[in-house]
């Protein structure tokens, strides 16, 4: 990932301060450090493995399995809301377990990015997921489960480094393509209880973050917008 040289007096580095150079040894208004990413990324991860267990726990062992309520039923207007709620839900404890690495790992590297990242990506993986499940899913069917929005977290991750220009981010998207090319069978009709729609639209969801969103956008990249901004008020 790029970063704005501290001490360049150039147009593009003055710009991205508002007119002021940072004065040396001072930290950097909008960097943070690779140890402070990597805290908010493990937090999260973190809570991602704890909120989804401890849910599937009680679920288990207290509510006997009532909280399946809260997944997903295409067409059913009284359920719509319940796209919010069913990736908390899993069917058994190996749904769970699938989805365990592969969602902290996700959960990780989008969280590394900063919390508002994470935030946007996983809202517009959750809605635009769950409403492709809502309205396709299948009359009387139940969806549940978190691997929607990793599919979103995943896509999002391949993609983004060719909308942000950054070419660290590039790499990190063709490895994990190649790292988890077999999960694309996932979005196709197949498997007898898989939620295909659910990771179809999640991941198109995830695609749709890494095209719109602009608060994962490198530093060089937000200098050079800033620049462009401040010359378009100049004229």
């Amino acid at each position: 990932m790029s970063t704005i040289p501290p001490y360049s007096t150039g147009p593009e580095s003055f710009s991205a301060f508002n007119g002021q150079s940072p004065a040396p040894n001072s930290p950097i208004p909008g960097i943070v450090s690779a140890r402070a990413r990597a805290k908010t990324g493990i937090r999260i991860a973190l809570g991602f493995l704890i909120l989804t267990w401890s849910i599937h726990i009680a679920n288990e062992f207290i509510f006997g399995g009532a909280l399946q309520y809260f997944g997903i039923v295409p067409l059913e207007p009284s359920m719509a809301l319940h796209v919010f709620t069913a990736p908390l839900v899993h069917g058994s404890f190996a749904h769970l377990i699938a989805n365990t690495v592969p969602g902290a790992l996700f959960a990780f590297l989008v969280g590394y990015s900063g919390r508002r990242v994470f935030w946007e990506v996983t809202m517009i993986a959750v809605v635009i997921g769950g409403a492709g499940v809502w309205l396709l899913g299948g009359v009387g069917t139940l969806h549940v489960g978190a691997s929607g929005v990793i599919y979103g977290w995943l896509a999002y991750l391949i993609v983004r480094g060719v909308f942000n220009l950054s070419f660290s981010q590039v790499l990190v998207g063709v490895l994990l393509a190649f790292m988890y090319s077999g999960l694309v069978w996932g979005v196709f009709p197949g498997e007898a209880g898989v939620s295909w729609q659910g990771h179809l639209f999640g991941a198109v969801g995830g695609i749709i973050a890494g095209a719109f969103i602009t608060s994962d956008d490198p530093p060089a990249l937000r200098a050079k917008k800033e620049a462009k901004r401040i010359q378009k008020r100049a004229k």
